[in-house]
């Protein structure tokens, strides 16, 4: 059986049940199946609990599972970035606690990084972290916002400011912290505008974190090497729902009638070629180090595509895109139907993940050497 034919048949014996499995029994479903952390590097995988794959075979396990409709992950941030992070800067020590319950779906990671004042420019960051001389570790007080998974997160991987006296992206460090805190830790979801809570706001009031990653002062060096990791493999995956979001939109183009607008249909197509160009971008870069501008490139890419696309799908529902179905409650004020839902979301591609103006910046002053901004 050849590896593509074996995952399509795992997906397809676990995924027959319904209701959906509870998103955390399923990713232990999928840790107990060694799926967890196959893309991990390191010459013996095996060692943290998770199955080995060759890169097309990670390509093939991502494109699969988009393909088979099965649950969205919650364990994607342990798996995809916490874990490369520890496997290139963290000890050994660190690495055997952390990534077999990552690898067995047993613990969720959230990212403490964007601040109200410090979204895509992360290093004017204002969280502090002071040692904590009776444990070892530190003390941890500020606020993070954006913060997906948080929630239900069991741990969080925080880059905070250590050194008191130092400015911009000196004197951080990429700290590990355990989100079962009463009392120092609180939690808010963010209420958006499609009236989910994907995204929450994280209140530190003397935390304890007691790991440092890549040691005291080195966090900017450690938080860089993994936005390199997070547009990797995963990507490909996401494009694979991008494209079945695309074909709705190209099916309710044709139901309507509205297909046979030229405007209409050459949004479309411009829509489908974009995305293959997409595709081909992520897999001429994949397994590609030390380039700067490969993630930056990527995230341009992705992110004006899927809001152009939201844009598509209510000009193409016309008058119907601006009235959501009825009835009305006081506790759900309005429905979307899907096209409306990703208009809305959308709204937000170019900004989170490093808006598109701090992308082009990468780009211009990392890549093509231009000067940097006056600031």
């Amino acid at each position: 059986m050849d590896f593509r034919t074996e995952v399509r048949a795992w997906l397809a014996d676990r995924l027959t049940d319904t209701p959906a499995p509870h998103p955390r029994a399923w990713e232990r479903e999928l840790g107990k199946a060694g799926w967890i952390g196959i893309g991990w590097p390191g010459d013996d995988g095996e060692t943290y609990g998770n199955r080995r794959a060759t890169l097309p075979e990670q390509v093939v396990w991502a494109e699969e599972y988009a393909r088979s409709g099965a649950p969205a992950r919650m364990g994607h941030i342990g798996e995809n970035l916490l874990a490369p992070t520890l496997i290139t800067y963290g000890t050994e020590k660190q690495k055997r606690r952390h990534l077999p319950p990552v690898a067995r779906g047993e613990t969720l990671w959230c990212q403490g990084y964007s601040e109200p004042g410090a979204g895509s420019d992360l290093a004017g960051l204002r969280t502090t972290a002071t040692p904590d001389t009776t444990t070892g570790g530190y003390t941890v007080t500020g606020q993070k916002i954006w913060t997906s998974l948080a929630l239900d997160a069991d741990f969080c991987f925080v880059l905070a400011r250590t050194d008191p006296g130092s400015t911009r992206h000196h004197g951080l460090s990429f700290l590990l912290l355990d989100m079962d805190q009463p009392g120092r830790i609180e939690v808010r979801p963010i209420r958006q505008l499609t009236g989910t809570s994907e995204f929450n706001e994280v209140f530190f009031d003397g935390a304890r974190a007691t790991e440092t990653v890549g040691g005291e002062g080195n966090g900017w060096q450690v938080a860089m090497g993994l936005l390199a990791v997070e547009r990797g493999v995963s990507t490909l995956a996401q494009q694979i729902g991008f494209a079945e979001e695309l074909g709705r939109v190209v099916a309710a183009a044709v139901a309507s009638g509205a297909a046979e607008d030229p405007v209409i249909r050459a949004r479309l197509v411009r829509q489908w070629a974009e995305l293959d160009t997409m595709r081909r971008h992520a897999l001429r870069t994949l397994g590609t180090t030390g380039d700067p501008g490969a993630p930056s490139v990527a995230k341009l890419l992705w992110g004006g595509w899927h809001q152009r696309l939201g844009e598509l799908a209510v000009a193409v529902a016309g008058e119907a895109g601006a009235v959501g179905p009825e009835p009305w409650t006081a506790d759900r004020p309005y429905e979307l139907d899907d096209a409306q839902h990703l208009f809305l979301f959308s709204r937000a591609d170019t900004i989170y993940g490093g808006s598109d103006e701090i992308q082009r910046n990468i780009i211009a002053e990392r890549v093509l050497g231009l000067p940097r901004e006056s600031r």
